[in-house]
């Protein structure tokens, strides 16, 4: 009952659209805007960077959120099935994001919210949400497509991991198997979201976020 609730919390949690209600605030329609999304890309486009990095921040924190409180119901050392709990808290909050029970179950790509949940799992997750953030800060200083970092990150989240868990000792892969899966499905599952942006990126047609356009 615990987790079922924390579940249910974690999905209307996650599917709370920031960007969509910021640019409201200033009578702005998000989806009609640049590429239409509701994340803090497309809402720098609309009104500038401020909210967007709020946007940035509040999505990341309702991942979490949640993953911080599943993580306090258990154990020090969690089993595989605690794991798999914790990570089904964590998967409904990015699910939410993207498939937000608030705008008819549509949403966002899922990256600030996944990074929350990374952040909330410690230190499995975290150290290889750290590693997939600074990937991220890599390709946008670098290419300065917000996308190609995205994808860039969400590869690297799981090729950290297993580096993790191959070089750590204390890091037992018969307990952390659950983990695997989940830091190979959430980036997954982020990736499609950006098949658009991949199309364009091939095309060339992919805006920069340096540009005026």
């Amino acid at each position: 009952m615990k987790f079922t609730l924390l579940i249910i919390g974690a999905y209307l949690l996650g599917s709370v659209p920031f960007g969509l209600i910021i640019a409201k605030a200033y009578g702005k329609n998000l989806r009609e805007i640049g590429s239409g999304n509701i994340g803090a890309t497309n809402l720098s486009r609309a009104i500038g960077k401020k909210w967007a990095y709020v946007c940035f921040f509040l999505d990341t924190l309702k991942g979490f959120i949640p993953m911080f409180a599943a993580v306090k119901t258990m154990s020090s050392q969690p089993n595989s099935i605690e794991l798999l709990l914790i990570l089904a808290v964590g998967f409904a909050c990015v699910l939410g994001h993207i498939f937000s029970v608030y705008i008819k179950f549509k949403g966002g790509k899922g990256v600030a919210t996944s990074f929350g949940v990374a952040l909330g799992l410690w230190p499995y997750y975290t150290i290889s949400g750290i590693a997939a953030f600074i990937i991220w800060i890599i390709f946008v200083l670098i290419w300065r497509y917000i996308s190609l970092a995205s994808i860039a990150a969400a590869i690297t989240f799981p090729v950290t991991l297993i580096a993790a868990i191959v070089t750590i000792k204390s890091w037992n892969f018969a307990e952390l198997w659950p983990l695997l899966i989940a830091a190979i499905a959430i980036p997954i599952m982020v990736i499609a979201k950006h098949r658009q942006n991949i199309k364009r990126l091939i095309a060339g047609t992919e805006n920069k976020i340096s540009s005026k356009k």
